[in-house]
């Protein structure tokens, strides 16, 4: 019979046994700091928790310190020593002489926080030994399943991330930053994703929501945006996309469906972008967002992507009307968001109530699910129109700047391609019209109202004077005249947009 394989050596049995890391003087010098001060108390309680003590007799002496604590009580060994003689637990820690003791232990009340500091990062890795023992230990159990155990070590390992974070310094200054460097370094001058400062349709560092029923292009207008984040494109519906790196697409369900709706762009010149640009994940998450909120971003580090499209969120969260869920589905895009990743997230609409209007403007209300889902979202667009609709109603629904349509665009489901109606298009009513229009004759055209209202008036008059901002056209001012008389200014087109374009 064959000798047993000797043990590698950094899993010898003797050093699965041996005493974890720990270090007792540390924590007497802490124990004994406090003892003097109650600011010493409040700083230290910061970083430790009682587990974080390895010698059970200081784990009760220190929870008897914050009890005293909160009482505004001093904290002395006499007063301690009384406390622990009620409690019944001074014989257990070693008596009244061991406060003392402790109380003498401290080299220095000033290094308090650096003595936590020691204890803290003992526990810490205490608690890591005892995690790889239970990996090892794991393995060796009969029909041991790698992947599940694969699952269950990066379950302890967030845990414990999360554990650290959510107590001490790191809760406390995960996200800090002071107010001028939150001002001018966060991004918030960035210029947009897709859109222009303007009018922007996505915002970096926000998400863009992409709402509306079946089969009215919701896709087809994501793929669009997708390929101009790729370089394959410079603009969508005529607002310039920023290029990016790499895009982790999330399709979730569907998958042959939204390959198809992929394929009416692709061109053979396009492989090499696509291979090395685009990652695409088939089928359900490996885990529900609320057990594992950093998901999203674990996924997107993994594949190296700076965009994430999820398709669509009726598959990323279970029951998306359940206000905890909401929550926890938020918390997973922010979090995604926080390292730096763009998301991007298809989703429906609620059904419309009998008598609702077609022609009806949606409001937020008409966005399916939790409020918090559309809440945490930054920009919001629906698209509004029935099942196989070519020309359907873009609505900005929610704004990160200055308000986008409605739009009157067209599909062409043949090209997977999507354009402005001409006839709507503003630049386009210009250009035919040497003229020029007035506020009031462009407001009649875009609503088809005829007498249309003090808000789709407002609306034009923005549109018009961004043209003129961005040297598409240019205004010529009215003139005052008594008793309702005079002249409204005038818009026409440029002279160099009309040679652009003829």
């Amino acid at each position: 019979m064959d000798d047993p394989l000797p043990n590698p050596p950094h899993l010898a049995p003797s050093d699965m046994t041996a005493v974890p890391p720990y270090d007792s003087d540390a924590e007497a010098a802490v124990l004994g700091a406090c003892m003097f001060s109650a600011d010493i108390i409040d700083a230290v309680r910061n970083l430790l928790e009682g587990p974080d003590f390895y010698r059970p007799a200081h784990e009760t002496v220190w929870r008897a310190i914050l009890a005293l604590r909160s009482e505004d009580k001093p904290t002395d060994p006499i007063v301690l020593a009384d406390r622990l003689r009620e409690q019944d637990d001074l014989n257990r820690i070693g008596g009244a002489s061991y406060l003392h003791q402790l109380a003498q232990a401290t080299p220095s009340v000033g290094g308090a926080i650096h003595y936590a500091g020691i204890v803290r990062r003992k526990a810490d890795l205490r608690r890591l030994r005892a995690s790889g023992m239970r990996t090892v230990q794991r393995t060796m159990e009969p029909g041991a399943d790698p992947d599940s155990i694969r699952s269950e070590v990066a379950a302890e390992v967030r845990a414990e991330g999360e554990r650290a974070l959510a107590s001490g310094q790191g809760r406390l200054s995960r996200f800090i930053t002071d107010g001028w460097s939150f001002v001018t370094e966060s991004g918030a001058d960035t210029d947009p994703l897709w859109g222009t400062r303007e009018q922007t349709a996505w915002s970096s560092g926000e998400s863009l929501m992409i709402v509306g029923a079946p089969g009215v292009g919701k896709t087809t207008l994501a793929h669009q945006v997708i390929f101009a984040r790729l370089g394959l494109a410079d603009s969508v519906l005529d607002m310039p996309v920023a290029p990016g790196k790499r895009v982790l697409y999330l399709a979730l369900d569907r998958y042959k469906q939204i390959a198809r709706a992929l394929a009416r762009r692709i061109q053979p010149e396009h492989e090499t972008r696509l291979r090395d640009g685009l990652a695409v994940w088939q089928g359900p998450l490996p885990a529900t967002l609320d057990k594992e909120p950093d998901l999203l971003a674990d996924l997107a580090n993994a594949h190296g992507a700076d965009t994430i499209v999820i398709d669509s969120l009726k598959d990323a969260v279970s029951t998306l009307v359940d206000d905890a869920l909401g929550v926890a589905y938020n918390n997973a895009r922010q979090r995604a968001m926080r390292e730096g990743v763009e998301v991007l997230e298809l989703h429906h609409q609620r059904k419309a109530g009998e008598g609702t209007p077609r022609a009806q403007k949606p409001t937020l209300d008409r966005v399916y699910g939790s409020t918090h889902i559309v809440s945490g979202a930054g920009s919001v667009l629906y698209v509004g129109g029935e099942a196989g609709d070519l020309a359907v109603t873009l609505h900005h629904l929610k704004t990160p700047t200055g308000e986008i349509g409605p739009l009157q665009v067209i599909h062409d489901h043949e090209r997977g391609t999507t354009s402005v109606d001409p006839a709507l298009d503003p630049v386009e009513i210009l250009r035919k019209r040497p003229d020029g229009l007035t506020v009031r004759e462009l407001a009649l055209i875009q609503s088809g109202e005829n007498n249309p209202d003090r808000a789709a008036t407002e609306k034009a008059r923005r549109t018009l004077d961004r043209l003129v901002k961005t040297g598409l056209a240019v205004k010529a001012e009215g003139a005052a005249g008594g008793s309702g008389g005079g002249q409204q200014a005038r818009y026409r087109a440029s002279v160099r947009h009309i040679g652009a374009v003829s």
